[in-house]
């Protein structure tokens, strides 16, 4: 019999954060508190996100309303990575990555974590952005998956292709 394996990634739904990106510039166009604030949010590339406003504190509230649309469409805070907001002639400019993939020194850690706390006979490969973990038993990677969900780890993970 073959071995049994997953993969570990890190991504998000494209969809679901267009979605919350929409909702937000809804909520930023019709909130009493940023009218006349020329507060606005936008897309600035495949996965940056750019929030503008007349003043920082405005900026910053409107960051809050985004990741609160965020979290109601299950997109993990981890994933979001915001600047500070810095001026830009009249306006303040705050932009936001968002992140997708796992970095190969995140990789490394993880890969480490699974070797020294893991049940025993259980392997773990990076490829590229993601993880293979690979056992005999089936039981082992469904603690490998308990160890990863129980630890703090700084991206947001998934765990697919599981067989």
């Amino acid at each position: 019999m073959a071995d049994a394996s997953f993969d570990v990634v890190s991504k998000i739904d494209r969809q679901e954060a267009d979605n919350a990106l929409n909702q937000a510039a809804k909520e930023l166009a019709q909130r009493f508190d940023f009218r006349g604030t020329n507060a606005s949010i936008e897309w600035s590339g495949e996965l940056g996100v750019t929030l503008k406003a007349d003043t920082e504190e405005r900026v910053k509230a409107a960051l809050d309303v985004f990741k609160e649309k965020l979290v109601k469409r299950s997109i993990s805070m981890k994933a979001v990575d915001a600047a500070e907001p810095r001026q830009s002639g009249k306006q303040y400019v705050l932009p936001i990555t968002l992140r997708q993939g796992i970095e190969s020194e995140q990789a490394k850690k993880i890969a480490k974590l699974i070797r020294d706390e893991g049940p025993k006979g259980v392997q773990a490969q990076i490829q590229g952005d993601q993880l293979r973990v690979s056992g005999k038993k089936r039981d082992d990677l469904q603690a490998v998956i308990a160890l990863l969900k129980d630890a703090d780890l700084e991206v947001p993970l998934q765990f697919v292709n599981y067989r």
